[in-house]
């Protein structure tokens, strides 16, 4: 199959769509990405790179890579925000068209972490005469509201009004949780509508490298009972829960809270971290994707955080994958559906988001168990995330999906 990546982030930026492609090139699947410049989770281009002009590159040996102009999100604010999401539809439209001039596609894949990035795949659909399959990752304009990037109604409406266009226009949207399948068939027909969970690329976990890994950190990883936190530190995530959950557990000397990531909310951490003197607070920073084995095996457990909101509990975390994957106990303060899939899988401990207090007991729970109870946790997660999100079988399943809602479409014409 000839298929089209559309995404805003892209590698050198770590997510799902990264590994993916590369599955399905190695599948035997013809790929093609468009995107834009790096820029996430920081909100400036990468080393590099340049906001402007366009590039051409060959991602992981062979799959084409085109990258148009982009605002960068820049450290925080709605307003940046949407200059970030609507530079990115004026450069998709602008170029995608001429960048792709004879290619051919059966079918173009949209990694929907925001709605915008569906607007320039639209005259892609007409002019190459496509499937259009969009992958929605969060339910939009709740998550815009939720977070607090956007508060005006006005525009919270016109989110509302883009989303549901964008959905008439696709021929499938996938959802990343269970829990999507209703308020997203609300705004579209719902046989259009199919349960697609996210993935990691677990192909690398077995090639752990200390060197990737500053000394210091691997020190503190090695001679503590760590409870690690990864990914973006930001508003979404809570990130105040886990502070306020390290204040909680100060009477246990060898306990360490670890960050390893960062966002807008990375120097607010670290001032509370002053303030309150929370030694036991380790604000380690962002590393490459291959440095992510070697932490999580010298972690004591992974933890995930989110907001207390509703739509949150709908949403699985993509990093919940990412910790079933490594095979260590996860301790998560969520609602819904990632705290369902830790329950499920048997691989750890939840308490209610925002819950600071009970957050630490998870802590010292995990802390009071048995090495023996804590790597049965940890084979419980890995065993599920086998069964039920491993990447090559997801990208097996993706492509049957598509080839299924082609037929269909097929069918409708004749």
């Amino acid at each position: 199959m000839r298929i089209l990546i559309v995404s805003q982030y892209f590698w050198p930026e770590s997510f799902t769509i990264n590994h993916l492609a590369s599955t399905l090139r190695d599948q035997g699947h013809d790929i093609v990405v468009v995107t834009g410049k790096p820029n996430y989770p920081d909100g400036k281009i990468f080393e590099g790179y340049r906001s402007s002009g366009i590039n051409k590159e060959i991602y992981d040996r062979d799959i084409e890579l085109f990258r148009v102009p982009l605002r960068p999100r820049g450290k925080s604010g709605a307003l940046n925000l949407l200059r970030n999401y609507f530079s990115f539809v004026w450069s998709g439209i602008r170029w995608f068209p001429f960048l792709l001039k004879g290619y051919e596609f059966d079918a173009i894949l949209v990694f929907a972490g925001s709605p915008n990035v569906a607007i320039p795949a639209l005259p892609l659909k007409w002019i190459k005469k496509a499937h259009l399959a969009l992958w929605i990752l969060d339910l939009w304009p709740e998550s815009l509201a939720a977070t607090g990037f956007i508060r005006n109604r006005f525009i919270l409406r016109l989110v509302a009004v883009l989303v549901k266009w964008t959905y008439y226009c696709a021929d499938t949207i996938l959802v990343q949780s269970k829990a999507f399948l209703v308020p997203v068939s609300c705004l579209t027909s719902p046989d259009k509508v199919v349960y697609y969970a996210n993935s990691v690329d677990i192909s690398k976990h077995d090639e752990k490298n200390d060197s990737s890994v500053p000394s210091e950190l691997l020190e503190v990883l090695k001679s503590h009972f760590c409870i690690v936190f990864t990914g973006n530190i930001g508003t979404a995530q809570s990130i105040d829960t886990l502070v306020n959950a390290a204040s909680y557990l100060k009477d246990l000397s060898n306990v360490r809270i670890v960050l390893v990531g960062s966002g807008s909310m990375s120097n607010w951490v670290n001032e509370k971290k002053d303030k309150l003197k929370l030694n036991n607070l380790i604000v380690a920073g962002r590393f490459p994707m291959s440095a992510m084995p070697i932490i999580f095996e010298h972690s004591a457990g992974l933890v995930a955080t989110l907001k207390n909101e509703e739509i949150f509990s709908c949403t699985i975390p993509g990093k919940i994958q990412s910790y079933l994957a490594a095979g260590r106990p996860i301790i998560a303060a969520i609602n819904g559906e990632g705290a369902r899939i830790v329950t499920e899988s048997g691989a750890g401990l939840t308490c209610t988001a925002e819950d600071s207090l009970s957050l630490a007991n998870c802590v010292r729970i995990l802390y009071a168990m048995s090495e023996e109870d804590r790597i049965q946790m940890g084979v419980l997660g890995k065993r599920y995330f086998l069964q039920n999100f491993e990447i090559k079988q997801q990208a097996s399943r993706l492509v049957e999906i598509l080839e299924q809602r082609i037929k269909v479409d097929h069918s409708i014409q004749c």
